[in-house]
């Protein structure tokens, strides 16, 4: 066993610096834990939202219409970023109705 000495004034030191850093890791940690996933929306969450199936979701992905993030294989998604969306999706549903309208009456 080997003893190391210091002085008393670099222990202290090294003791607030030590408490310091540990106060601000608690800090960030009750921060990130207040955000939590409340805010995101899974695949099926936003397929019903949209009144979409899962490849259509995956499509507007793939267009970069909706913004994701992504942890490991599961997709996650603002609410807010789907909510501008609903218009666009919402008038899609419209032109694919008014098409099938116009070849039905052909």
């Amino acid at each position: 066993m080997e003893v190391i000495s210091i002085e008393r004034s670099t222990y202290e030191g090294l003791l607030t610096s030590f408490n310091s850093f540990v106060a601000k890791m608690k800090e960030m940690a009750s921060r990130s834990n207040d955000k939590g996933l409340g805010d995101w929306l899974d695949n099926q969450d936003v397929c019903q939202m949209l009144n979409i199936s899962p490849r259509t979701l995956q499509t507007i992905r793939n267009n970069r219409t909706l913004a994701y993030s992504q942890i490991n294989r599961k997709m996650y998604y603002k609410s807010e970023d789907v909510e501008q969306i609903l218009h666009i999706v919402a008038g899609r549903d419209k032109d694919s109705k008014m098409c099938n309208l116009k070849t039905s009456r052909l």
